[in-house]
């Protein structure tokens, strides 16, 4: 849900903030107030083409900034996958600014992304209806996934098993694509492949063998100074010089004097034993500097080893992997693939017959999907021209056409949905043959296009908030009231946020704001303020196109709001 909208310094807005709500939010203004700039803004916000002709004049950048609520797991993954934090308010941040030199930052949750992030990242936010390119229904490639959603519960399992099947059928042929080459091709990469596993082989690698060969090498090359140390340490524990005692002796003397006076304190006798059991463990000590002294061995020979065998394993490591382990890796990843160009017919055989098995399972189960969705197809055909017929297009025809998805040998070609390419067609006169949605419907179609769909698919469709521009665009009279009626209904599954001039449509308002244009310190700006309920009279009598605001006027809009608190007291 979009919670709220920050305009900056964009067009007529020098500063806007606008908190929308869950339900119908309807925006009203006079003609060139900046209703649409509002749309335009979102739009940007959502990843939209910028523009530095948006930048309010004078300004240095224009900044958009759009707050929304998501609990969408699909959403999550993206944003996870990106690197992006996600709030346990599940609170979304898209952020856009506009330069006046033409350069534009997107971020999202304050981490600068791109605008195709921005784009996927939107789909699972809203959609926006009406005369601007950010409209789900004029991409083909959509289709297939709103017929879907018609019945999605009874296709979900069949269309689970068709994606499984598609992609181990990938899998399958990716690993023949390995295999191919021509002969001579082959050879020599067995070649290859020999050379490099007889290097690897040809070494004997352990798993942690170059740890242990540093640590000899390091220990090996300091060794002299290592004897040296634990020399003067044994002597100067245990041994002593004829210039100093050794500190077992000085420690012995200091128990024996102690030993003498302990009886007269429980302290001095404490001290004592503590002392004593120092000079134990001190004397192991001593021990064990004395066995790793005598230990230690200068061996030119043995060191010399481990740099060559060292010197080798980094061959190995510039060639094959950063570690042993990598390097093993490798050495089991191509024996696997020599091993694989050698049996190279057996398996090309085997993955070929098992290619026309899956492929030939996967044409049953596509065929059956296809035959559930062109039967789900006539159902939703028929809804779609009924919700058309009452949204006074009373001439529009409403096709959906399955193309047959073939290559070039009209062998079918599978996706991971099938055998099935979907395209909505329309024709919105009579006589004229259905074309594709695109290239016949203007703005204010399509969005009643829309609305006809988002009725339908209201209790189905995932996505939160929905925007609505130019809905009202050649309509009036009582097919004006059924689109209020229709976006009410769609207002109880969604949040709708819709640009009107209609009073049959602002009349079923939860939200209503109100868009005016002022002149200040010689400037242009645009403001928004939320209407209460005598201000939403007002401007309901403003709509209704009284140049005078009557008392019967403003009784006339006042029975009209009850008719819409009364009529949506009725949905469920």
């Amino acid at each position: 849900m979009l919670l709220e909208l920050s305009i900056h310094n964009f067009a007529l807005i020098e500063k806007l903030n606008i908190q929308f709500e869950h339900g119908l939010n309807i925006l009203t203004g006079e003609t060139g107030a900046g209703k649409s700039i509002i749309i335009d803004a979102v739009n940007m916000a959502v990843g939209e083409r910028a523009d530095k002709a948006y930048v309010r004049t004078g300004a240095d950048k224009a900044v958009i900034q759009t707050v929304f609520c998501a609990e969408n797991q699909n959403l999550k993954e993206i944003l996870d996958e990106n690197g992006i934090d996600f709030s346990d308010e599940q609170t979304i941040i898209l952020t856009r600014e506009i330069y006046a030199n033409g350069r534009s930052i997107s971020r999202v949750n304050d981490k600068t992304v791109t605008l195709s992030l921005v784009k996927e990242i939107s789909k699972y936010l809203l959609d926006i209806h009406g005369q601007h390119a950010h409209q789900s229904l004029l991409y083909p490639e959509n289709h297939i996934d709103v017929l879907d959603a018609f019945e999605e519960e009874s296709l979900i399992d069949l269309k689970k098993q068709v994606a499984d099947k598609f992609f181990y059928l990938q899998t399958l042929k990716n690993k023949l694509a390995s295999l191919g080459g021509d002969q001579f091709e082959m050879e020599r990469k067995k070649e290859l492949l020999r050379f490099q596993l007889n290097e690897i082989d040809g070494v004997k690698l352990c798993k942690d063998e170059e740890e242990e060969l540093n640590y000899q090498h390091q220990f090996l090359s300091n060794s002299e100074k290592i004897y040296n140390a634990m020399e003067n340490a044994y002597i100067k524990i245990y041994e002593g010089t004829p210039t100093y005692s050794p500190i077992t002796d000085i420690l012995g003397n200091i128990i024996n004097e102690l030993d003498e006076i302990k009886q007269f304190d429980e302290k001095i006798a404490t001290i004592h034993d503590t002392l004593q059991d120092s000079l134990y463990t001190i004397e192991d000590i001593a021990r064990e500097i004395r066995n790793f002294r005598d230990r230690i061995e200068f061996n030119p020979q043995l060191l010399e080893q481990i740099e060559k065998r060292l010197d080798i394993i980094a061959s190995l490591k510039r060639k094959y992997g950063k570690t042993i382990q990598e390097i093993l890796s490798y050495r089991e990843k191509i024996y696997n693939e020599l091993n694989e160009l050698e049996n190279r017919e057996q398996i090309i055989e085997h993955l070929e017959n098992e290619i026309d098995q899956i492929q030939s399972e996967l044409f049953v189960l596509s065929k059956q999907l296809s035959d559930k969705r062109k039967k789900i197809a006539q159902k939703l055909e028929n809804h779609i021209s009924e919700e058309l017929f009452s949204l006074n297009m009373k001439q529009a025809t409403f096709k959906i056409h399955f193309y047959k998805n073939q290559d070039e040998k009209q062998m079918p070609v599978f996706t991971s949905k099938g055998i099935d390419k979907v395209e909505f067609l329309i024709s919105t006169n009579s006589g004229e043959p259905p074309k594709p949605l695109a290239k016949i419907a203007s703005g204010g179609e399509i969005s009643r296009i829309m609305l006809a769909f988002k009725t339908i698919l209201a209790k189905t469709d995932s996505t939160p908030t929905l925007i609505f521009d130019e809905i009202d665009s050649g309509i009036s009279g009582q097919t004006a009231n059924i689109v209020g009626e229709k976006l009410a209904k769609i207002s109880k599954e969604h949040q709708v946020l819709c640009i009107t001039h209609l009073p049959q449509i602002a009349l079923m308002a939860d939200h209503h704001y109100y868009i005016e244009k002022i002149s200040h310190n010689l400037s242009t700006i645009t403001v928004v303020k939320k209407l209460k309920e005598k201000d939403r009279i007002i401007e309901l009598g403003r709509l209704l196109g009284s140049k005078t605001l009557t008392d019967l006027t403003l009784q006339h809009a006042k029975e009209m709001i009850q008719t819409g608190i009364q009529f949506k007291k009725t949905i469920s």
